[in-house]
């Protein structure tokens, strides 16, 4: 059984990937993160999206 050390982390996605596949625009996105609607981390000077928090945020507004 691999330790999870040795598992690498998924893809991240930036600012720009969330747009495109939400359909809105950059400033939309960076207003969500700004509000703490969507969870996002700064690396390196640039927004990060976990796949699994984008999808909780779409699910989160569908059920609304």
């Amino acid at each position: 059984m691999p330790s999870k050390s040795n598992q690498k982390p998924e893809p991240m996605l930036d600012i720009i990937d969330v747009a495109a596949i939400c359909r809105v625009s950059e400033k939309t996105v960076r207003r969500w993160i700004e509000a703490g609607d969507l969870r996002a981390a700064k690396l390196g000077g640039q927004w990060r999206i976990s796949h699994r928090d984008l999808n909780a945020f779409v699910r989160d507004r569908m059920s609304q």
